[in-house]
């Protein structure tokens, strides 16, 4: 038998938004690895495991957070790590000169809720979680960024704006909480292989922000022109890395937010 490298088996790790995309990768990751996962997310997804725990999860709420966190605790009496993923992103102009008030100009809403989503979610999950892992004196805490919060992203300024946030949070936070023996680490994704969050509504906002149609954007995606590698990222690639900053193995890597893009930049 292959040794396990990683030494994640028992190990009790939380995510959020683990039901679809990245998050559900990731799960599946760590459940082979051997880890106890708590998924909190607001609905189940399709995999199951004696080792998953669903539990329905408005990551938006201090209330629903505190109750995953408890009773996590409760059930295993420690949580390892936290794995911060659930996100929304919603395409908007900043300015929509053709329509103004639109659907794709960005609105108070529309900032109000990727905002509460991406960046609230995350602060309410690692308070809760940090104070345990703080008393055990141990703890890994990743959260997900994204290549568009390092580089910018034409109708996407308030998604990259919070995983810009993301980013700081991720820094601070691991000067913070250093004395405790707890890491806080960043993954920021570039293009990735198509999910069921890359829907019809989706594109057609990014067709619209960018002046394209969507078999334009949809053309995009297979372009590997501004990626080094030649081709999209494979869901379990990203899984991989997270897995990798929830081990032991890299028990000194803290403070810093590492792409998974291929090598891809604006330049």
């Amino acid at each position: 038998m292959a040794e396990d490298w990683l030494k994640l088996a028992d190990k009790v790790i939380i995510v959020t938004g683990g039901s679809s995309g990245i998050g559900d990768a990731i799960v599946r990751e760590l459940i082979g690895h051997g880890a106890n996962v708590v998924n909190a997310d607001l609905k189940a997804g399709n995999y199951e495991n004696p080792k998953l725990i669903f539990k329905k999860t408005d990551v938006t709420s201090k209330v629903d957070v505190k109750e995953v966190v408890e009773k996590t605790i409760e059930k295993f009496e420690r949580i390892d790590g936290l794995v911060n993923n659930a996100g929304i992103n919603l395409p908007r102009l900043l300015v929509d000169l053709k329509k103004t008030g639109g659907n794709y100009e960005l609105s108070e809403g529309d900032f109000e809720k990727m905002f509460a989503v991406n960046v609230k979610s995350v602060y309410l999950m690692s308070q809760f979680v940090g104070r345990y892992m703080a008393k055990q004196k141990s703890g890994v805490i990743v959260n997900m960024s994204s290549e568009a919060g390092l580089e910018g992203s034409q109708g996407q300024s308030i998604y990259a704006g919070t995983k810009g946030a993301i980013n700081a949070l991720t820094r601070s936070w691991a000067k913070e909480l250093g004395e405790y023996n707890i890491r806080v680490v960043g993954v920021a994704p570039g293009i990735m292989e198509a999910t069921g969050l890359r829907t019809r509504v989706y594109e057609e906002a990014l067709a619209y922000s960018r002046h394209k149609t969507v078999e334009d954007i949809r053309a995009g995606y297979k372009s590997t022109t501004t990626t080094p590698l030649g081709r999209s990222g494979h869901l379990y690639e990203v899984a991989d890395l997270v897995s990798y900053f929830l081990s032991e193995r890299a028990s000194y890597i803290t403070g810093v937010t590492t792409n998974v893009a291929g090598g891809k930049s604006r330049g």
